[in-house]
């Protein structure tokens, strides 16, 4: 009898030495949770595994997310607490400077020193009244103000309004056929190849620019006109680049031609997508 008392006394002992951690690991998880993510993780057993800087801007950024409350991802440089990017930013156009460090207007980015050909002419007046917005009187005015004031100039008035007119009905009536320029002949070199791309480069600019005169906004065009607006202006930016390159030592020019045939034919395709989407726009606007 004595014999088994002893033996059942020691594993009651052992029952309450058992049981005598668990408040305290209950109380360490409870302050764990009060303290936050960040006292907890510092509770954790080292696992050999470096904290990288993720992780400290990630509690560092609850922590002034909170205090500022604007909600705007902390940690970030050059946050602004309670402002947005978008309204500190300036126009792009505002900022652009010439070779000469002047302001560029607008009109001076698409078109430097406005139409002067007669197929820039053209391609401005297809941009203005197929803009949103369409425009004759204004288009025919930047003619003639970028050419200047001189007795001449008034006189190309009758012309150039009637121009901007038979544009006009072409946009509005019928099929939009294409109208490329037909180009005089042009010596099969490098020089030939560059004058070709500077004026392949400003016919597009001019259409962009009667599109900017008439406020053509593309965020109201459909989508397969607004993806032809886009690669238009990338096609432009390719020209730009190939009037500003170096000679190379041995090309076959007559191939460079073949090559500028084929862009011409696919820049005027997408000039007619997107006359043929700003048509599309206006019949939506007029039938409400």
């Amino acid at each position: 009898m004595s014999s088994k008392k002893t033996k059942s006394k020691p594993k009651k002992k052992e029952k309450k030495a058992r049981a005598k951690p668990e408040p305290k690991a209950r109380a360490a998880r409870a302050h764990a949770a009060k303290a936050g993510p960040g006292a907890k993780a510092a509770t954790r057993p080292a696992t050999g595994k470096p904290v990288g800087p993720a992780t400290a801007t990630k509690g560092a950024g609850s922590k002034a997310g909170g205090a500022a409350g604007t909600g705007a991802p902390a940690g970030r440089p050059g946050a602004r607490p309670g402002g947005s990017k978008k309204g500190s930013r300036r126009s792009s156009l505002s900022q652009r400077r010439g070779p000469d460090g002047e302001l560029l207007a607008p009109g001076d980015l698409l078109l430097p020193g406005g139409a002067q050909r007669a197929e820039e002419v053209q391609y401005l007046f297809r941009g203005s009244v197929a803009a949103e917005r369409p425009v004759t009187e204004e288009a025919v005015h930047e003619v003639l103000i970028k050419r200047g004031a001189n007795p001449d100039t008034a006189a190309e008035r009758p012309d150039l309004q009637k121009t901007v007119e038979n544009m006009r009905l072409r946009f509005e009536g019928g099929s939009i056929e294409p109208l490329l320029p037909l180009r005089a002949a042009i010596r099969r070199n490098f020089q030939g190849v560059v004058e070709r791309a500077k004026h392949r480069r400003r016919e597009i600019g001019a259409f962009l620019r009667g599109l900017d005169l008439g406020h053509t906004e593309t965020s109201h065009m459909d989508s397969h006109g607004e993806a032809s607006l886009q690669s238009l202006m990338e096609w432009a930016a390719r020209l730009e680049n190939l009037t500003e390159a170096d000679e190379p030592d041995h090309a076959d020019y007559n191939q460079f031609h073949r090559g500028l045939d084929q862009l011409e034919n696919t820049t005027e395709a997408l000039i007619i997508d997107v006359e043929q989407t700003l048509r599309r726009l206006r019949d939506r606007t007029r039938n409400g």
